[in-house]
């Protein structure tokens, strides 16, 4: 499927991209943005996967520090106070709780570790770490007695699937070309650029591209498989990480971050309003990638670590609901999974005048955007008429709220609209930012957005989501475009597809008249 404001499609391209989860599509749109003609396919739906299934965190990665990754932290705080300004709709400040009760780590270590994350990426917008004695404080509100002291430092929170949405909408506005529902059946060279077949919605069909791009994730592999005398000297290694969310915990906007006796850390996390986020875990993923699912052990696991920290005793029959996905680190053959790295590496496979194709191994949420800048330096010898780097601080679709002022921002659309409820409001505002106005079109009252499906989630903002951000299924728009699967009362996702079936085979007979 395809969408959005797009250049004469001609089969020939500057770029054919593998893939389109947060990496695939912060490429495209950088790309895109220098002038390059691109192609960007996906298997299924965009962020399906690893980019859908992440502890939702714009983070340095305070516990990389143990491993020395200092190059990546320093990287990945830099992007965080970036990415902050450019997409203060789905991008907040999220205060964390360290307490140091069950640590298994010396209350000194743990601040010198706060002190050096604190300052190493020149932090400007987020506040500094403190101490704080829980005996005293209403971050108390839910654990159990006995915690004394704790830190609280500053990340951010991020809604995943939709940065990965928002940087293929800005690509698709800069003329890239996307398609979901379509996957590589092969590629070869051919002279000095590839050859490629494609397989989507409407058949087969072959494309050509002067340069590859393979940011296929934990499909990077078999993407290789696919394309004529590859390189296979880079691996990936496949790590699952699985979440719970069960009923809210306790009071409080702040998360908590929960050091368990293994080292391991976890993160609780306030959810969706009235729910609280547990994870993750990280186990081996052993053979091909696929769709992953929570192991009862780690859900047990991540209850385990609830119950040693709060009054709430929770079980696995009260997770609502959870996620897995597999994320595609670089093999870089630690001994053990919490311990392998979060960094990238970019292969570039060129010698002897080739035809370029860059694999993109590893990477992690926060530093999608540096990651596509990079990959671009190495691609720019190809592409001497391309412009340069764009996107540092270039705002996200909906981003350009004034002043980065998001509460205010609430504030004016509600004066504008104000028979629409505020919580919609709201609502939509944390999605769409700017690009609200869009959808909300002249509607005044709620009878003005068409059909409810549930939970406030209405037939102008699915015919939006489809018409505008890719949806095919009510699961692209209930678990992915949004979280509103948690919201809605059973049946939604039925009357969704029945509309979204309606929809396509009108807008087929239109074609056809």
């Amino acid at each position: 499927m395809t969408t959005g404001v797009q250049k004469e499609l001609h089969e020939a391209y500057d770029l054919l991209i593998i893939g389109g989860g947060i990496n695939g599509t912060g490429i495209a749109r950088d790309a895109a943005g220098r002038g390059l003609s691109v192609l960007l396919v996906e298997a299924e739906d965009l962020a399906s996967h690893t980019s859908s299934a992440s502890t939702k965190l714009i983070h340095g990665g305070l516990r990389y520090l143990e491993y020395y990754e200092f190059r990546l932290v320093r990287e990945s705080l830099i992007e965080r106070e970036r990415l902050l300004g450019m997409a203060p709709h789905i991008i907040w400040p999220l205060a964390f709780v360290l307490p140091q009760l069950n640590s298994p780590r010396p209350a000194w270590l743990v601040r010198l570790g706060l002190f050096i994350y604190d300052h190493l990426g020149g932090r400007k917008k987020l506040p500094a770490t403190k101490t704080v004695d829980l005996r005293r404080s209403s971050l108390n509100n839910g654990l159990l007695p006995g915690s004394k002291t704790a830190f609280v430092y500053s990340d951010c929170w991020v809604e995943d699937s939709r940065l990965v949405i928002l940087n293929a909408r800005d690509a698709a506005e800069s003329g890239a070309r996307i398609e979901t529902r379509t996957r590589l059946v092969s590629a070869k060279r051919e002279g000095p650029q590839w050859s490629a077949l494609i397989r989507g919605p409407q058949g087969e069909r072959a494309v050509m591209a002067k340069a590859l791009v393979n940011a296929a994730g934990p499909w990077v592999e078999d993407v290789l498989q696919r394309v004529a005398s590859a390189r296979q000297d880079r691996g990936v290694r496949l790590i699952k990480g699985s979440h719970i969310v069960v009923p809210r915990l306790y009071d409080g906007d702040h998360a908590f971050m929960l050091q368990n006796p293994d080292k391991r850390v976890v993160f609780a996390i306030p959810y969706e309003t009235n729910f609280t986020l547990i994870g993750t875990t990280d186990e081996p993923w052993e053979g091909l990638p696929g769709r992953a699912e929570i192991s009862p052990g780690e859900t047990a696991y991540l209850c385990e670590t609830v119950r040693r920290y709060f009054k709430t005793q929770i079980q696995p029959e009260d997770v609502v609901w959870s996620y897995a996905g597999i994320r595609p680190l670089y093999d870089d053959h630690a001994a053990s999974a919490s311990a392998v790295t979060r960094d990238y590496v970019l292969d570039l496979d060129a010698a002897d005048g080739k035809a370029p194709m860059l694999s993109v191994f590893g990477g992690k949420i926060t530093t999608f955007r540096k990651l596509a800048e990079h990959a671009l330096e190495k691609l720019t010898p190809f592409f001497p008429a391309a412009r340069g780097p764009w996107t540092a601080g270039a705002d996200l679709p909906g981003g350009d709220i004034p002043g980065d002022d998001f509460e205010g921002f609430v504030a004016a659309l509600a004066a504008e609209r104000p028979s629409l409820p505020r919580a919609l409001l709201r609502r939509l505002a944390r999605a769409y930012g700017t690009r609200v106005q869009n959808l909300l079109g002249d509607a005044q009252v709620p009878d003005d957005l068409g059909t409810d499906f549930g939970g406030g989630l209405t037939q102008a903002e699915v015919d939006y989501l489809a018409e505008q951000e890719w949806a095919c299924s009510a699961e692209d728009i209930l678990y992915r475009r949004s979280k509103m699967g948690l919201h809605v009362p059973p049946g939604t996702a039925a009357a969704i597809d029945g509309h979204l079936i309606r929809k396509r085979t009108a807008q087929v007979h239109v074609e056809q008249a």
